[in-house]
């Protein structure tokens, strides 16, 4: 038994550490026979959760016991092979069990002080990084939750320099009476990226929109006309990966003419970023090296667990500008030490770099370039499997892992709409995969992103299969009508 204020022994950590491996490694092992979505909705969820607050302790055993009775219900199946409703890692045993370690060890990654190994494994996993993805070896690594913090941390740095070459200190002045920035952003940009700019003061709504093509990349002749109007601080935000069809920006036309303009450019490549760790999909990212920053997930393709992203800043001294905190107590690095704190928001965050370099080192260049190439080959084996069903259209190119999929492709908008759902919710009930639907172009569609490092060429047919499976029943079932 665990008391509170006592150093715990050995035999009684093994006991609680052991129970909740074997619940990990029994939840793992089963995932791919079970339903890929939840049993429980929320509502169900809050009810098994649901109770007063504990007034006494109860055993450390009879916790874990008790969590997991009530979680599991209510727990996805992001870790299975067929899973594709958004695009989530698989978060893999060796970078689960780096985890576990992180947790274990309790490290506060905020500096050198604090933790000396956990501030070694970022600056060896930064190192890593732009080595695989072929970035300026001089850029800067923030190690933070996810690609919304890395595009905000970015563009953080983004506005501090274009600023600071106006002659205007953000950091010290703020932006009352700040030069204004203009922001020329892709029509078809990602969320968290207009989320960054809006946490920045710089507004999700006061941007240029760039009108993108059927793929979603911005059209070059209307970037560059809408650039050559832009007078002072410019940033602009690029993309590799559209998260619904994968497509990546003309980043060989756009970054140097916004380069030659004096604007900051920006890539969000959460996912399509690693295209460039593979050398059979490197092309698509051609010429993104010459950008000011980039953001990327490391719990999507290198399939760390969450949380884990990172903020990549050509300018470091930029970096470190928009992110230092400063205080007496706090250490400092010595002279060419790279000081963690400086390159990102949080002083107290978990140590990331441990699962980071676990992932880098058990994968290797080979093996995540071999595993980027697998998923984007699966996608395009399942994207032509099911276009050759009647009624169902692809309609993106698929360079990459995304598909998107229109039911009742021949119908008029809105019963293709209709059709669209309901397959989708015939194929979230029969829980054999789970896929979801996004708006694309004006139309539903349903999105498959295929990343999982556990998924297979015979997970994709028995995907397929059921996919195709309730598409027939319901446009049966519409015909009947």
């Amino acid at each position: 038994m665990m008391n509170d204020g006592n150093a715990p022994d050995l035999g009684s950590l093994n006991s609680l550490f052991g129970s909740v491996a074997s619940e990990a490694a029994r939840f793992r092992a089963s995932i791919a026979e079970r339903p890929q979505r939840p049993i429980h909705t929320y509502p169900e969820a809050l009810s098994a959760f649901n109770a007063p607050a504990p007034e006494g302790s109860t055993p450390a055993l009879d916790v874990v016991r008790e969590l997991v009775e009530r979680a599991t219900p209510g727990l996805h199946a992001t870790t299975g092979p067929r899973f594709f409703g958004w695009v989530i890692g698989g978060s893999h045993p060796v970078g689960v069990a780096a985890d576990w370690l992180t947790s274990a060890w309790g490290q506060n990654a905020g500096n050198h002080t604090a933790s000396p190994a956990a501030a070694a494994a970022e600056t060896i996993s930064a190192r890593w990084l732009l080595d695989l993805l072929d970035l300026p070896r001089e850029a800067s690594v923030g190690f933070v939750t996810g690609a919304t913090v890395a595009n905000f941390v970015c563009l953080a740095a983004a506005r501090s320099e274009v600023l600071r070459r106006a002659d205007w200190d953000v950091e010290r002045n703020g932006l009352f009476g700040a030069p204004p920035i203009h922001v020329l952003i892709g029509d078809e940009a990602h969320t968290t990226v207009f989320s960054a700019l809006q946490f920045l003061g710089l507004g999700h709504d006061r941007v240029t929109r760039i009108e993108t093509d059927a793929q979603g990349r911005m059209r070059p002749e209307v970037f560059n006309r809408a650039l050559s109007q832009c007078q002072g601080p410019t940033l602009v935000i690029a993309q590799a990966g559209q998260i619904n069809t994968g497509a990546f920006d003309d980043h060989a036309s756009i970054i140097p003419q916004a380069r030659a303009h004096g604007a900051w450019v920006h890539v969000d490549g959460a996912f399509g970023l690693w295209a460039r760790a593979c050398p059979a999909r490197a092309h698509l990212g051609l010429g993104i090296e010459g950008a000011d920053s980039w953001a990327t997930d490391g719990h999507k393709w290198l399939q760390t667990p969450y949380d884990c992203g990172y903020a990549i800043v050509r300018d470091a001294d930029a970096h470190r500008r928009a992110m230092t905190s400063a205080a007496s107590y706090l250490p400092g690095a010595d002279a060419g030490e790279r000081d963690p704190s400086h390159y990102v928001p949080e002083l107290s965050r978990r140590a990331r770099g441990f699962a980071t370099w676990a992932m880098l080192r058990h994968l290797g260049r080979e093996g995540i370039a071999g595993m980027v190439e697998s998923h984007c080959s699966l996608a395009r084996y399942l994207a032509e499997r099911l276009a050759r069903e009647p009624g169902v259209r692809i309609l993106n190119e698929v360079v990459l892992n995304q598909v998107i999929v229109r039911f009742g492709a021949d119908e008029p908008i809105s019963v293709g709409d209709d059709l669209t759902l309901q397959t989708i919710r015939r194929i979230q009930d029969d829980a054999i995969l789970f896929a979801g639907g996004a708006k694309w172009k004006g139309a539903w569609v349903m999105r498959l992103s295929v990343i999982s490092g556990a998924t297979t060429v015979t997970d994709i047919d028995r995907a397929a299969e059921a996919i195709l499976s309730a598409w027939r029943a319901i446009r049966a079932t519409d015909r009947a009508q």
